[in-house]
């Protein structure tokens, strides 16, 4: 898949691709709909299967005090979209004169100069341009042939979105995230130095600031983590949150890594799959407490895991 974040720079043999239009956060089985048409029609053109999507969030631009609330940030995203087999991604930035486009603007400037797409696939509720004065049938008569794909359904025949997905995680029912995702959610960061606690307590830390990326229920969850450049998956008995005992300002990862020797993983990008919520976060009366349950908390974390 290659990556343009600039269309000026698109050469002919890029140009006169389907494309499948959204923020496409999370990359979810609706999403895959989305994506899965612009691939058939592409096949049928003889031509590149292609997905454009904005990057910084919009909701960043126009909402920034706003909690984070991605459900993949920029690098996972496009991880994602990969393996769907995209062709191309353009992740075009958003910003305020971006934003600022009129819905003819955009049709003319991205879609039509741009891009030169040969079919555009959306959403039923896709709208775009300044005030979201755009819609599908804004681009059908511009000329350019347009699929409109219904809402997707899930098992008990409610929509598949972004915000149900989010919905499930900031209440920590993973199993539900990851079925309406068709994938196993995940955070990514950098390792980073703490202040050393777990280290000091018996049970170092791998440490990863969530940033935007959406914040589930706070807690201590059986998790799944691989360090970059490596393929194993280890399990994880993981704090995401503030630590009551020793509060943090900022709510972060703490994957204490089952039977893994003492190295330096430092900086190096760090993939934390939860998979069960084990407990809420609680402040302990002492530390003795503290550590009689971490260590409850990781054999059961070997029970989820097994």
């Amino acid at each position: 898949m290659k990556i343009i974040s600039d269309i000026s720079n698109i050469t002919s043999s890029e140009k006169g691709a389907v494309i499948a239009i959204g923020n496409f956060d999370g990359v979810h089985r609706g999403h895959q709909t989305l994506i899965n048409r612009a691939k058939e029609i592409a096949k049928e053109k003889g031509v590149p299967a292609g997905v454009l999507t904005f990057e910084p969030h919009p909701r960043r631009l126009f909402q920034p005090d706003q909690a984070p609330g991605r459900l993949t940030q920029a690098s996972l995203k496009a991880d994602r979209l990969h393996d769907a087999n995209i062709d191309i991604l353009f992740s075009l930035g958003f910003d305020w004169d971006f934003a600022s486009q009129t819905a003819d603007e955009f049709i003319q400037n991205i879609l039509i100069d741009g891009l030169n797409a040969s079919h555009v696939i959306v959403g039923e509720n896709f709208r775009f341009g300044q005030l979201r004065q755009g819609d599908a049938d804004m681009i059908k008569q511009a000329g350019i042939d347009v699929d409109i794909i219904e809402p997707v359904l899930d098992e008990t025949n409610e929509r598949i979105s972004s915000s149900r997905i989010r919905s499930a995680i900031r209440s920590g029912d993973i199993d539900t995230a990851n079925n309406l995702l068709g994938w196993e959610w995940e955070i990514r960061g950098p390792i980073f130095r703490g202040d050393r606690r777990g280290h000091e307590l018996g049970y170092p830390t791998a440490n990863v600031l969530m940033k935007e990326t959406l914040h589930p229920a706070y807690g201590v969850y059986a998790t799944l983590v691989q360090i970059e450049g490596e393929n194993e998956w280890l399990p994880a008995a993981t704090n995401i949150g503030i630590r009551p005992m020793f509060e943090v300002e900022e709510g972060q990862v703490e994957a204490h890594i089952l039977n893994f020797p003492d190295r330096d993983i430092y900086g190096k990008i760090l993939r934390v799959k939860p998979i069960k919520r084990l407990r809420g976060e609680a402040k302990f009366n002492s530390l003795e407490e503290l550590i009689a349950q971490i260590d409850k908390d990781c054999e059961e974390t070997l029970s989820v895991l097994k």
